[in-house]
C-alpha cells in the first residue's frame, strides 16, 4: 500500500522554491554595505578574544597583589 503525497503532489524540491528571492536580497552586489572579507572578520575576533583575555589575567594580577599587600 502507497503513502499518499500531502501537498498535491508537488516534490520536495520545488517545496523551497520561494527562497531564491530572499537568497538574491542577501547578495545583491550593488549594495552600499561595508564590505570586510573573512580574513578580517577573523583577525578581529581573535583581537578581541586576546584582549578580554589579556583584561581577565590583569584583573586576576590586580586582586592578588592588593590581597597580599593588606
Amino acid at each position: 500500500m502507497r503513502r499518499r503525497r500531502l501537498g498535491g503532489g508537488k516534490s520536495l524540491g520545488s517545496v523551497g522554491g520561494g527562497n531564491s528571492n530572499m537568497l538574491r536580497l542577501y547578495t545583491d552586489d550593488n549594495a552600499s554595505e561595508l564590505k570586510i572579507s573573512l580574513t578580517v572578520v577573523l583577525v578581529m575576533s581573535l583581537c578581541f578574544i586576546a584582549f578580554v583575555t589579556t583584561l581577565h589575567i590583569f584583573n586576576k594580577l590586580y586582586r592578588y597583589k592588593s590581597s597580599v599587600a593588606v
